[in-house]
């Protein structure tokens, strides 16, 4: 039989980080809430017109909007609201929040070896 392991309510986290970031002289708060492995779980807060700015992409990642509108650069979709799932490119990116919002960021840090070989194969010209 699974073994499952509740986490932390996401309602929650996201009221808990979205009054910790209006605290905040950088206008944001986060925390990991999962670490499996290569897998990360993290909520992340901004206020209004607060960002994340530009950085290197992990091998792969997805933003869930908990809370509010934000715009990643780097993104075909003009801003990600609420109850959306977007898939981050594999480019630099930053995140603006449009409004106050929350968002779940879940990443891959890594890929064990043969992964990368696999993976590397599909990128090849053909």
């Amino acid at each position: 039989m699974a073994h499952v392991t509740a986490l932390p309510d996401l309602a929650e986290l996201t009221r808990t980080h979205l009054a910790a970031a209006h605290e905040s002289p950088h206008g944001r708060s986060a925390e990991l809430v999962l670490h499996d492995g290569v897998l990360r779980q993290t909520v992340i807060a901004l206020t209004g017109g607060s960002e994340l700015g530009e950085h290197n992409a992990p091998h792969a990642a997805s933003v869930f909007v908990l809370a509010g509108r934000v715009r990643v650069t780097g993104l075909d979709q003009d801003e990600i609201a609420a109850g959306q799932l977007a898939r981050l490119t594999h480019e630099r990116h930053g995140v603006v929040a449009l409004e106050d919002s929350a968002f779940l960021l879940t990443t891959v840090t890594s890929l064990e070896p043969e992964q990368r070989i696999h993976d590397d194969t599909r990128s090849r010209p053909r």
